[in-house]
C-alpha cells in the first residue's frame, strides 16, 4: 500500500487545487497506473488521517483533496470558479475553538475552517479587445 499511496500523493503534488478520488484515479489510469478506485480512496483517506493532505467537502457533500503545502495546522480560503486555494493561519479562529469548547466543558478541541469566495483572477473584470 505504501508504494501505492506514495503514488496517489505524487499526484495530488503535481495537480492545482483540489481533487476528487475519481479525478486522481482517472489521472493516474491515463499515465499507464494499474491501481484501482478502492486503492485510491483508502489511499487517499490514508494520507488524510496522518495530515499529508487536506480534505474539503464540495457544497455537493463530494470530498476533494489536495496536498498540504505547509506541515503546521492551517485553514483555506477557496475560489468558488476556479478552485485557487490558498492556505492561511488563523489565530483567532484557534483562540475562539479552545475558548468555546472550554466554556461548555470539552476538550481535545479540533476543527476545520474553509472559507468561500472568488478570487481576484475571477472577479476582475474581463478585458476587451
Amino acid at each position: 500500500m505504501t508504494t501505492r499511496r506514495d503514488a496517489v500523493h505524487d499526484t495530488l503534488r503535481h495537480s492545482k487545487g483540489f481533487r476528487s478520488a475519481q479525478d486522481v484515479y482517472a489521472e493516474m489510469r491515463l499515465h499507464g497506473a494499474k491501481i484501482g478506485l478502492t486503492t485510491v480512496y483508502r489511499a487517499l483517506q490514508a494520507l488524510a488521517d496522518c495530515g499529508q493532505v487536506d480534505v474539503l467537502r464540495t457544497d455537493e457533500g463530494e470530498s476533494v483533496y489536495r496536498a498540504c503545502a505547509s506541515d503546521d495546522h492551517h485553514h483555506h480560503l477557496v475560489c468558488r470558479r476556479c478552485g485557487h486555494t490558498v492556505e492561511v493561519a488563523g489565530p483567532a479562529v484557534e483562540r475562539w475553538a479552545e475558548a468555546i469548547g472550554s466554556e461548555h466543558g470539552f476538550t481535545g478541541i479540533t476543527h476545520t475552517v474553509e472559507v468561500f469566495g472568488t478570487c481576484s483572477s475571477c472577479s476582475a473584470p474581463a478585458r476587451v479587445g
